[in-house]
């Protein structure tokens, strides 16, 4: 019986602007997104506007997943909130990041005027999710990960369900690689979350 091809990750749709010059606000960043609403942007510290595609259906359902997972242990455990793929903060180094999954503690939510809520939130979600997507460079998301890290993030999870296998980020601790995973426990920055890797592949 013939093999099925492998699937082929396309790591050239993505563009990547200096905009320095432009010094844009939070409200032109936001009006700059309304009015593409058929792609993802984000800017990074240093001022480049990051274009990436949206995701492919599989990729949706991926995310769906994992936020179904958070948002399910999020009501339950009641000390923080979870939030949709795409949502836009302000992380302290500046830059501009929307990942796949997050959850913020309350304490740390309810401090930000509600004026700046509706906005990107000035802080870095205390756990993060990038899932890998065939449009993805993975040195990208490994570099997005380290800086969630480096601006405050207490749990990041970089799933990758092309090479089958998750890399855990802990602040202080190098990148933990664990190859065909199962269960993924949130322990103790999220006490009791666990996700079934195998949903996401």
């Amino acid at each position: 019986m013939a093999r099925p091809p492998a699937i082929e990750i396309d790591t050239a749709v993505r563009v990547v602007l200096n905009v320095r010059s432009l010094n844009l606000t939070d409200d032109q960043f936001i009006r700059l997104c309304s009015d593409n609403r058929d792609l993802r942007i984000e800017m990074s510290a240093e001022k480049e506007l990051i274009i990436m595609p949206p995701p492919g259906s599989k990729t949706g359902q991926r995310n769906a997943n994992v936020i179904y997972s958070l948002m399910n242990w999020a009501k339950r455990d009641g000390t923080g909130i979870c939030f949709a793929t795409g949502t836009g903060f302000t992380l302290p180094n500046s830059a501009k990041r929307g990942p796949d999954a997050a959850w913020v503690r309350l304490e740390r939510w309810n401090k930000i005027p509600e004026e700046q809520q509706e906005r990107l939130a000035p802080l870095c979600p205390d756990f993060v999710v990038e899932l890998r997507s065939p449009s993805d460079h993975l040195s990208d998301l490994e570099r997005k990960m380290e800086e969630y890290i480096a601006d405050g993030a207490q749990l990041g999870w970089l799933l990758d369900p092309f090479d089958k296998c998750a890399v855990i980020y802990r602040p202080g601790q190098p990148p933990a690689r664990i190859e065909n995973p199962t269960i993924l426990r949130g322990d103790p920055v999220l006490p009791g979350f666990q996700l079934d890797f195998r949903e996401i592949l």
